[in-house]
Order: structure tokens, then C-alpha cells, then sequence
């Protein structure tokens, strides 16, 4: 199962308290260029579980909704665990250019995470801009891909 991103399919986003503003910014960067996006939310800066945001944005990239799905919390650990318990989910946290452009291209990610408290809202634009544009590797990366699913 390769991920493609399919610009007529929704961009799936949500993120906790902690990603809330980079979540609102990055929703303007995406529809600014034209993208469609779906606001897994939360919608304000007041406190929440981040799994409760994880769990439906990561369901509607599994369930073909999304074409794939951005998630931010303090340090993305939360929302990628979360994300990650999701079978045909692959959510890669993401730190630095390198990271967001090996996710895509060796491990077939089709969802980022974020961590707001520790990258800037530039370097946020620019890992997102960079999984878009990415292609999976494939190769010897494929047969890996292929054995990370448990069932």
C-alpha cells in the first residue's frame, strides 16, 4: 500500500492544546495554496487528551477520506503513538527537513507529526512541503514497509 497524495482528496489535520496554533496556521498555508483540508480539530488553546484528535484524523486517512493526515502536539510523541495503533497507519515524527523527507521516502508515510514546542512555524511549512512533494522510495524500503503491519 503506497501512499500518493491525491490533491482531490482532503488533507486530514488535528492536533491538542499545545499544537493549536501551529494547526491554525498551517490549515491557512494549506487552503491558501489551494488545498482542501479536514479539521480533525481541537479548536482552542484549553487543555485536551491529544488521542481524542489523533484517533479521527488518523481514521480518515486509514479510511481512504484523507489522502493523507498532519498531526501536532509539544512533542508529537502523543499523536504519532496514537496514530500509530491505527493498522494502515505510518505517522512519522518529524523534527527537521531530513526527517520529514525520509519518512516519505523510506518508510511510505502517510502521516506527519509535529512538534510545536520544539520546531518553528517555518521549519513546520517546510517538512509539510516536503512530505507533499515526496515519492516513496520503494525498492528495498518496500519489502520493510511491507512487514511493519501486524495482521
Amino acid at each position: 500500500m503506497n501512499f500518493v497524495f491525491d490533491p482531490s482528496k482532503p488533507i486530514a489535520i488535528g492536533c491538542d492544546h499545545a499544537g493549536f496554533e501551529y494547526k491554525t496556521a498551517l490549515v491557512k498555508w494549506l487552503t491558501d495554496k489551494g488545498f482542501q483540508v479536514k479539521d480533525f480539530g481541537t479548536y482552542s488553546a484549553d487543555s485536551v487528551d491529544y488521542p481524542d484528535f489523533a484517533h479521527p484524523t488518523a481514521s480518515s486517512v486509514e479510511n481512504g477520506e484523507a489522502s493523507f493526515g498532519i498531526l501536532l502536539c509539544g512533542s508529537a510523541n502523543g499523536v504519532a503513538i496514537s496514530a500509530n495503533k491505527h493498522q494502515k497507519i505510518r505517522a512519522g515524527l518529524c523534527w527537521q527537513n531530513d526527517v520529514a523527507l525520509l519518512v516519505r521516502k523510506h518508510n511510505d508515510a502517510n502521516m506527519i507529526c509535529i512538534p510545536a514546542r520544539f520546531v518553528s512555524l517555518a521549519l513546520a511549512e517546510q517538512m509539510l512541503e516536503l512530505f507533499m512533494t515526496t515519492e516513496f522510495e520503494g525498492g528495498r524500503h518496500a519489502n520493510r514497509v511491507g512487514k511493519i503491519a501486524c495482521s
